[in-house]
């Protein structure tokens, strides 16, 4: 038994020493941080033992305080039609990013064997990272958005080493909240000198049929002389394909390898292989390397618009920032998940990353969940926007930022398509278009297989320059009345929504009387929730839903956007303290608005949507107008009123809002419930939905969005947090004061109430409720077990719930 256990133990051993040829460290413990200028830090001796310990992700800004003097600017801003300048506040979320920050690490390493090369591997850092190793400096970056790795070998002493980062934030260098710090993960791969490169798979799939599908592999690697074998893998890790490469020519290999009756690659059904890559000198394993595959095809055409797999459809986007709200910027999977899974209940079927380089952990949940991914690179070109922007580097970086962004990511099969940029004010004259060939033309060198697209918003000034008609893809942000214009101008016989709507609202506030209109602001900072408001050169939801139901050579539209963010507080960017987006389809806190339901009865085709507005809570409007209106996928309803009919609507073309709305605008308010009933085609009743007024708050109701979360001291639960009355009915008007404690196995992350004007810590355990609700973030520890969180008010019931660490 002994010798079995003994034969055991060596090929186990043999087994991992095989798996071992690469091995990736992720550096997310023990970082010292610092803000401020240290002149000092990059020395391995520095005594940084009084500095905070903090884990990467990091956003060190997130914390606050809000400060109306942090990003208070006097601008006039182009993009919004400005040609007065006027004191601007909260553009940048009035959070404190502004400055240099150090982060420090000890790397505790075994020696190197002969013929190993570490790589230093760094997704994100917020901004122009200067990275040292034990007082050297080995690499930097410029882009914070960007994706990078350094060749860290030759520096490496056999144990000790001191890895510091230097990140400086300029003022006046963003349009939006960027974030601070080392905001996405930071990688140290180990690997043989005789192995692929890093980012040197490339796969593509250019034959697809019911049969049989031709993956194509193109390897590179770093030596001659070397053996690549690569094993196809179905979802369930069984072998469907296995391939030898028959010449490599210099250090490339080009394998074709067959996969027989091939699933798919789509939103409705994600299904992703894996192909591992295996690299021999003789019979010796030197590297492994896997890489998921989707089999998809894309096609863009003046006849048929866009197609996935052969089949015509419409993007149904959101155009998404990168900050998670009350996170702030630092990347975190569970809260990425959350948002595409609310996402994906709406019906949403692609994103586009507005306007930078999106995380590795965005496009693999994208792999996964089944989004279409719009892949942007620049805010800015070689023409200023903001005084400390990306024009700064634009001439002497943009190339090598986008072979970065391609080379990182395009084995994504999420990515239908790149944007090399955003609304660029270079769109005016032939210095422009120049620009714009030349970056379409380094896309389409380092990736021939997807289109490239700009969002444009001067679109008069892309007709005339010929900018337009050289993207392959003519992406217009909003300028839906320029769409049939735009169309017969641009050679390409199609248009995108590339950015579509920015109609505002705060979740659950309504104002009256309700009128369609633009740059509308009321004395409480907020918008209405009727979903009639928007920008001077934007629109509401039923204008671009026109578009796309009526013109076939619309080919889908990106929403701005899925969810508020920090920064960016039109229509009250004058306005203190307004200083997060009013745009979010839903709110700061992930919580959806009434304008979610808009979007779910277009596009949610498995489920029904019935949801109605306003809440029925309006002492003091007794007897008032207090127009009704229906969300639905149904195309007619009835209203009652304390069970009294109030009438039938059905959609109609009369107007965009009656095509798309079911509306009753001349609505007495009484207390009571307000109900309705909609109609199959038939004319037979199939839901209902009600509210009904409240009574006094008595009870604090939580709701998680996850009971079991993995006990890797990273994962999150989002508790949701209400009030009802004495009779369990929700009060939508509650501002109570909360308190909230976390014990057991997990602790406090953050809290968010979804209020554009609330200046409360998002990481203190108390805040205010909007409109009856907020979220309470709670984080896993690295223990199983469980985890209790109460949740205390003034005069109500405590709330209180169990949540569940699980090591997997």
């Amino acid at each position: 038994m002994k010798k079995i256990c003994t034969l055991f133990f060596i090929a186990a051993l043999f087994h991992l020493t095989a798996l071992a040829q690469r091995t990736e460290i992720l550096l997310d413990e023990g970082w010292k941080f610092s803000k401020g200028n240290f002149p000092n830090a990059a020395e391995a001796t520095f005594n940084d033992t009084r500095w905070e310990t903090v884990s990467v992700p990091h956003d060190w800004a997130i914390s606050g305080p809000f400060d109306k003097e942090i990003d208070k600017q006097v601008i006039a801003i182009t993009q919004n039609n400005e040609n007065k300048a006027s004191e601007k506040t909260g553009r940048t979320g009035a959070l404190p990013y502004i400055g240099e920050g150090w982060y420090r690490k000890k790397l505790n390493l075994p020696a190197l064997k002969a013929n190993q090369k570490v790589l230093l591997q760094i997704d994100g850092a917020m901004s122009e990272p200067r990275v040292y190793l034990n007082g050297k400096q080995v690499g930097e970056w410029n882009y914070g958005y960007n994706y990078f790795y350094i060749d860290i070998t030759n520096d490496l002493k056999a144990n000790d080493n001191v890895l510091a980062i230097h990140l400086k934030n300029m003022a006046k260098s963003s349009r939006w909240y960027p974030g601070a710090g080392l905001f996405r993960n930071v990688h140290l791969i180990i690997k043989e000198e005789k192995s692929i490169e890093q980012w040197g798979i490339t796969v593509t799939t250019p034959i697809i049929n019911k049969e049989f599908a031709k993956v194509n592999i193109k390897t590179k690697l770093s030596s001659k002389g070397l053996r690549l074998v690569t094993q196809i893998l179905d979802s369930l890790g069984k072998q469907v394909a296995i391939d030898t490469a028959k010449s490599i020519f210099g250090k490339e290999t080009d394998q074709n390898i067959e996969i027989k009756n091939p699933d798919l690659w789509s939103p409705e059904r994600p299904y992703l292989y894996t192909a591992v890559s295996r690299v021999y000198e003789g019979a010796v394993l030197k590297d492994v390397v896997k890489t998921r595959v989707g089999i998809r095809s894309i096609s863009f055409s003046a006849a048929t618009g866009f197609s996935l797999n052969g089949q015509v459809r419409k993007f149904k986007g959101v155009c998404l920032h990168h900050d998670l709200g009350p996170l702030g910027a630092a990347i975190n999977t569970a809260a990425l998940r959350r948002q595409l899974t609310i996402l994906k209940d709406m019906g949403c079927d692609a994103i586009r990353s507005s306007h930078n380089m999106p995380s590795p952990e965005q496009l693999e949940l994208c792999d996964e969940m089944g989004f279409m991914f719009l892949a942007e690179s620049f805010d800015e070109w070689a023409k200023a926007k903001v005084e400390n922007g990306y024009h700064l580097y634009f001439d002497t970086d943009a190339e090598k930022d986008i072979v970065n962004l391609v080379q990182a990511n395009k084995n994504h099969p999420c990515i239908v398509m790149w944007s090399s940029g955003n609304e660029v004010p270079d769109q005016f004259g032939a210095e422009g278009v120049k620009r714009a060939k030349w970056l379409q033309e380094i896309f389409h060198r380092e990736d021939p297989t997807r289109p490239v697209t700009v969002g444009m918003d001067q679109v008069k000034a892309t007709m005339q320059s010929g900018f337009g008609a050289l993207m392959d893809i003519p992406g217009l942000n909003y300028r839906v009345h320029l769409y049939e214009e735009a169309n017969k101008v641009f050679p390409q016989g199609f248009i995108l929504g590339s950015e579509t709507a920015s109609t505002v609202s705060s979740r659950g506030i309504y104002k009256f009387p309700v009128v369609k209109g633009f740059d509308k602001q009321y004395p409480d900072f907020q918008s209405s929730s009727y979903d009639l408001e928007y920008c001077s050169w934007s629109n509401v939801p039923d204008d671009d839903f026109v578009m796309q139901d009526d013109k076939p050579w619309v080919i889908g539209e990106f929403v701005w956007t899925g969810f508020d963010y920090l920064g960016e507080p039109t229509p009250y960017d004058n306005s203190w303290p307004s200083r997060s987006s009013y745009f979010g389809i839903s709110d700061l806190a992930g919580l959806p608005k009434d304008r979610y339901y808009l979007y779910r009865s277009r596009w949610n085709k498995t489920k029904p949507t019935l949801h109605l507005l306003p809440h029925w809570n309006w002492a003091g409007r007794e007897g008032q107008t207090t127009p009704v209106f229906v969300y639905t996928s149904y195309d007619s309803a009835e209203l009652f009123l304390n069970g009294k009919s109030l009438g039938i609507r059905k959609k109609d073309n009369s107007s965009p809002q009656n095509r798309y709305r079911l509306m009753w605008m001349d609505v007495k308010y009484e207390p009571g419930t307000l109900k309705v009933v909609a109609f199959d085609g038939d004319g037979k009743p199939v839901a209902e939905e009600k509210v009904t007024t409240a009574g006094k708050p008595y009870k604090i109701v939580l709701t998680p969005d996850r009971k079991q979360i993995t006990a890797d001291g990273k994962d999150l639960s989002f508790v949701t947090v209400s009030v009802v009355d004495k009779d369990g009915i929700p009060c939508p008007t509650a501002s109570n004061a909360l308190t909230f404690e976390v014990k057991g196995v997990g602790v406090f992350k953050a809290v968010c109430n979804g209020d554009a004007t609330s200046l409360e810590s998002f990481v203190k355990p108390t805040m205010k409720l909007f409109s009856g609700k907020l979220v309470v973030v709670v984080q896993a520890g690295k223990k199983d077990g469980p985890i209790q969180l109460s949740v205390k008010g003034k005069g109500l019931e405590n709330g209180n719930t169990e949540i569940v660490s699980v090591v997997n």
